[in-house]
């Protein structure tokens, strides 16, 4: 890593203002691609999938707590292990207070695959009060290919099927949990689903990286993020 270089005040100010013109840019195209995500058609949920919480069985529908809308995020956190995975940990880290979210009609909410018991344990030691449903049991992560078990169903993940994430060298993303966002929106009682991002498409929603992104050093990242631990896991 190497420190920006110095210039004078005059000619700081210069590269300053061209930068801005590109962030300018950069935000006229970001709103485009935001209203061409909420103009994308939606499809209903047809299926009755039941989850576990934490005051009981609880269906999909319940999930918005009465609000028009629902973003899931899809944890990886297999029934076999003992903790979730360090990078949707990393994401939950960076999830804000819910009110503003429920201040216009939204509800967050995360589900994984391991059994509410492991799911509540893990969230006590992480000190998290995000609502979290336990699918253990239910088809929803392997319909929302979060899963991916072609003995349950055909491998697909980031709208790629198996032949096309081996072509492309995308190995690990062809069996095991994976982690995704899902939105939800609700007309009624009826359900529909919206839009579905995966892998590098949540970058949006890691607020950690987007402080980092103003910094001289960056993110300092690299494949597979050889610095992330749990949080509780850091030295310091």
């Amino acid at each position: 890593m190497t420190r920006p270089h110095v210039v004078s005040a005059a000619e700081w100010l210069s590269a300053r203002k061209e930068l801005l013109a590109k962030e300018e840019e950069f935000a006229a195209a970001r709103e485009a691609v935001s209203a061409a995500r909420r103009d994308l058609p939606m499809v209903e949920v047809e299926k009755d999938y039941v989850y576990d919480g934490p005051d009981g069985k609880v269906r999909l529908l319940d999930l918005f707590e009465g609000r028009r809308q629902l973003i899931v995020y899809h944890f990886m956190f297999d029934p076999a292990w003992d903790e979730g995975c360090k990078h949707c940990s990393f994401m939950i880290d960076n999830v804000g207070h819910l009110s503003h979210l429920h201040a216009l009609n939204t509800t967050f909410a995360v589900i994984s695959r391991a059994p509410l018991a492991k799911i509540q344990a893990f969230k006590d030691r992480m000190g998290w009060s995000v609502p979290w449903y336990s699918s253990f049991g239910t088809e929803f992560n392997y319909d929302f290919h979060t899963t991916l078990d072609e003995a349950v169903t055909p491998v697909e993940y980031n709208y790629k099927d198996k032949a096309a994430l081996e072509a492309d060298g995308e190995f690990w993303f062809t069996e095991g949990e994976q982690g995704g966002v899902s939105v939800f929106f609700r007309d009624g009682d009826t359900v529909f689903h919206t839009y579905s991002v995966y892998g590098d498409g949540t970058d949006l929603l890691h607020g950690t990286y987007n402080y980092l992104d103003l910094t001289p050093l960056g993110r300092q990242d690299g494949p597979g993020r050889p610095w992330l631990r749990h949080h509780d896991k850091y030295a310091n």
